[in-house]
């Protein structure tokens, strides 16, 4: 790292042969440096920091997210309060897990009351690291480029001496593999050190504020959940909690609260970072997704898969929620705002309960109403522009997240049942995104086949998920969702559902599209089903990529924000 005074070790990994033998992987030799400006204590003065900040945080739309208490009696608030208490020790966990130097540099600009660095402050804490997402991940502050294993893994090691250390140490490939350990030196050893032990300061308190908000629940089955995610914390095992959590019946409050997503693992794809975010249900919204709840296993069993690779989901869990968010912390805090998501990731709950799927209202409202049509608006021929939606964008959502749920629960290798995550690797963010996203949109024409939506909006649903895509892929090829709609675009736009004028705005040929949706489902569940990683690099290599005329037909959506930054009404803080 090159950020001036900051003091780094620099790792240096070296690979020997040794005769007869696989390679084997010394340990890294560590020295410190300190350099410019920094080292004699100074501030961003002394930094390499982009110039263009003040363009970089305009890309970003603040907008308030209050917390709705009126109504709430003040139990229920205090119990509120108390589980954002909880959150922010996740928040302190998730800094350390992305770019520990950020959450150092964030903490020294505290209290400077320089504008150049409280804009750089900001941006850190937007991207929660000194890479920026919406630039492939580059560093726009120092130079050092982004670690792929960020925090989880010594920095230097590649993916391929993991594997080859695996190979050769076949009893440590659990722990080194386990979604909630991180990759250390012991000796001359790769070790995997559980979550629960590496992290015990924060999740100790963290796991003493929810056992507290168990005792202001009047919800007994949540008060419950709540003591059994405490356990869970100081455990690392989240089975019997998440079948808890599907259990929960039309819940007041909830939470997502563990270590979930790993999209923040670019070397093998599989370490979960932490996330938090405190929910309030709006029961008339929730009460409209049971509609959609009564088909997920009729769209499992029409999916363009053989029988044996989606197993039925008749009888399963699938709770549906419509939820406000007055608070979130960790990964769905920093960079990509997610409006829903699908958990627990875990293919276990999938097989034995099912997985529950959260909708963020207001974060779907903030991110229809200042992004998906002001760039919709820009992007697509004004007819097909006028017809996305709201509640078109909405139907996508949700049947997006019923899709993650949806085709194969683990992939077939020749050992056996394998974890797809694993058996795909680091693009299995960018896969599972675009499943989702495209068998969403099976089922969906699925739905209006069967009369259960109407035939005359079928249009608007192919136009409000077009105009979800410029959205997503201003992201660029670094962000997973986003590496999924450029492969969606680039596929559609090859099979001539998606065509670009020569005002360099795109149409809609709406007849091409659901043949050309359900041979992209077939490709990708198929991909999922035998874990074939070649397979899936290669697709993704081929397709998601930013293409000259996309980015230059992008250009017309530049004052558009490619997304929203919360602000709450509890304060943000992490130590």
């Amino acid at each position: 790292m090159t950020i001036p005074g900051s003091v780094v070790p620099l790792l240096i990994f070296s690979l020997t042969m040794v005769s007869g033998s696989a390679q084997k992987i010394s340990k890294p030799q560590t020295t410190r440096v300190m350099t410019g400006s920094a080292a004699k204590g100074a501030a961003s003065a002394g930094m390499q920091v982009a110039p263009d900040l003040d363009q970089r945080l305009a890309r970003f739309r603040r907008v308030r997210m209050p917390f709705q208490s009126a109504g709430l009696n003040a139990r229920e608030q205090k119990l509120v309060n108390k589980l954002v208490d909880a959150s922010r020790y996740l928040e302190e966990i998730f800094w350390r897990q992305i770019d520990p130097e950020a959450l150092t540099l964030y903490q020294s600009l505290a209290g400077s009351k320089s504008p150049r660095d409280q804009k750089l402050r900001r941006y850190l804490w937007i991207n929660a690291s000194r890479f920026d997402l919406l630039d492939q991940n580059k560093p726009f502050v120092g130079t050092a480029s982004m670690p792929p294993g960020r925090g989880f893994y010594p920095q230097g090691l590649t993916r391929e001496q993991i594997e080859q250390y695996v190979k050769d140490h076949p009893e440590k490939k659990a722990e080194i593999y386990s979604p909630t350990t991180l990759v250390r030196w012991h000796g001359d050893q790769l070790e995997g050190l559980p979550y629960h032990i590496a992290y015990r300061s924060f999740l100790e308190p963290a796991a003493r504020d929810l056992r507290e908000a168990a005792t202001l629940s009047a919800d007994p089955a949540f008060a419950n959940f709540l003591r059994l995610r405490a356990d869970a914390l100081l455990s690392d095992d989240y089975l019997k909690s998440d079948l808890a959590w599907l259990d929960l019946k039309d819940p007041k409050f909830d939470i997502i609260f563990a270590p979930y997503e790993t999209y923040e693992d670019g070397l093998l794809g599989v370490k979960a970072s932490y996330s938090a975010a405190v929910l309030i249900r709006n029961p008339q919204e929730s009460q409209k997704l049971a509609l959609f709840q009564k088909y997920v296993a009729d769209i499992q069993d029409t999916l363009p898969l053989a029988p044996e690779d989606r197993p039925s989901k008749r009888g399963l869990e699938t709770p549906m929620e419509v939820m406000d968010a007055p608070y979130r912390a960790g990964d769905l805090r920093h960079g990509y705002q997610a409006v829903a998501d699908n958990l627990p990731n875990d293919p276990r709950v999938h097989e034995q309960k099912g997985s529950k799927k959260i909708f963020f209202k207001n974060f779907m409202n903030a991110r229809v109403n200042f992004v998906i049509l002001p760039v919709a608006k820009r992007m697509l021929r004004p007819e097909q522009a006028a017809k996305v939606s709201g509640e078109g964008y909405l139907l996508a959502t949700i049947l997006h997240e019923m899709a993650h749920g949806l085709g194969p629960a683990f992939a077939r290798a020749a050992a056996g049942k394998t974890d797809i995550r694993e058996a795909i690797g680091p693009v299995f963010g960018g896969l599972e995104e675009a499943k989702a996203d495209v068998v969403g949109m099976f089922g969906l024409k699925w739905l209006v086949d069967h009369d259960v939506l109407p035939k005359e909006k079928l249009e608007e649903y192919y136009a409000s998920y077009v105009g979800g895509i410029f959205r997503t892929v201003r992201f660029g090829a670094a962000e997973a969702h986003s590496q999924a709609e450029l492969m969606e675009f680039n596929y559609l736009s090859e099979r001539g559902a998606i065509q670009r004028e020569s005002s360099g705005r795109y149409s809609i040929d709406y007849a091409r599209m659901p043949q050309a949706l359900a041979d992209l489902a077939k490709e990708l569940l198929e991909i999922e089903a035998t874990g074939d990683r070649e397979r899936a690099e290669s697709w993704f290599k081929k397709y998601a990529v930013m293409t000259p005329e996309l980015q230059s037909s992008l250009k017309s959506a530049a004052n558009t924000p490619v997304d929203i930054d919360p602000v709450f009404s509890f304060p943000e803080r992490v130590r």
